[in-house]
């Protein structure tokens, strides 16, 4: 995410660690949670990966508005830091704090990026050639006092393995802006696939545990709150060791802090609402290019909420 300056520069906005998941050094919260049923959970297949969300959409798809794909993609507009604070009360996606384009207004405790992805499964593609195909929502309506954690909606039979229900938070700190936000109503946050708008949001998940770790969590682990700790067939790792363990820098340039006079990549900014086009033959230094083809689909037989948090360094 990148703030834009009036004078038309750009500043990533930096990330901060979400509530009560210590001190790591930025990055994002993520839940494995199982549904509020004894239904059994299959764990993701060695190869699997996944997106959710549309990062070339400039404004809002039209779903079901009672359905879990509707409440999938969302921005909690924090009004303080607090987290008994009335603009955290609310399930994520639900409530008068979230909205599924960026918030239209300075919040001055940063905002939250919720993300959900499918959790019902084909059972035989570990990726499809748009990297969704193969996955599914659950169906039914979600309670708004309850939102998508909770809700009990079964697998369409078309996707009828239960995968584990993936929930990222991505803690933005808009704070450090408020001094340069935009007097005039406007509204100045982009994505770096220049997304002004905030309805491009996605996320991409590719399975990388080792051996049957993560079968082993969701069938054995059941504690409520989402501690790591509670579970013995995870190993936790210090604040200290997540801060060391970090990618080494991929693309020599300077992001962090400083203004850049164009987002990183061949990525203008497109502002709708037609869908993006992409940029192709990029000569940038950085560039998210071309998306991947899919991974080799290959057969693989079917097989108490939990909730493993995951904070890896930014």
């Amino acid at each position: 995410m990148y703030f834009k300056h009036p004078n038309g520069t750009f500043f990533r906005v930096p990330q901060k660690a979400n509530h009560y998941t210590g001190d790591p050094n930025g990055g994002m919260t993520i839940y494995y949670i199982q549904p509020p049923t004894n239904e059994k959970v299959t764990s993701f297949p060695k190869g699997f990966r996944m997106i959710t969300g549309n990062p070339m959409l400039r404004s809002r798809k039209q779903l079901n508005p009672e359905g879990a794909e509707a409440w999938s993609l969302s921005f909690r507009c924090w009004e303080t830091e607090g987290f008994f604070d009335p603009s955290n009360s609310y399930p994520p996606g639900a409530g008068p704090y979230d909205t599924v384009a960026f918030p239209n207004k300075f919040c001055a405790g940063g905002i939250r990026a919720n993300i959900f992805f499918p959790s019902c499964w084909d059972g035989k593609n570990i990726d499809s050639p748009d990297h969704a195909n193969h996955v599914a929502f659950h169906e039914g309506k979600v309670n708004p006092n309850i939102g998508i954690i909770l809700m009990d909606g079964k697998c369409p039979s078309s996707h009828p393995v239960r995968i584990p229900l993936l929930f990222y938070e991505t803690f933005w700190d808009t704070r450090p802006f408020k001094d340069m936000w935009p007097t005039d109503g406007s509204q100045p946050l982009v994505l770096s696939q220049g997304d002004p708008t905030g309805y491009g949001h996605h996320a991409d998940y590719v399975f990388g545990w080792e051996g049957d770790s993560l079968q082993r969590a969701m069938d054995t682990c059941y504690d409520g709150f989402g501690w790591p700790e509670a579970c013995p067939e995870l190993t936790v790792l210090s604040d200290e060791e997540i801060n060391k363990c970090v990618q080494s820098v991929q693309v020599n340039e300077d992001v962090e802090g400083v203004p850049l006079a164009a987002l990183p990549g061949c990525n203008p900014i497109q502002n709708g609402p037609q869908p993006a086009t992409a940029i192709e033959n990029c000569s940038a230094v950085s560039t998210t290019g071309i998306p991947p083809a899919a991974t080799p689909a290959s057969n693989i037989p079917p097989s108490r909420i939990v909730r493993s948090v995951i904070t890896p360094a930014a």
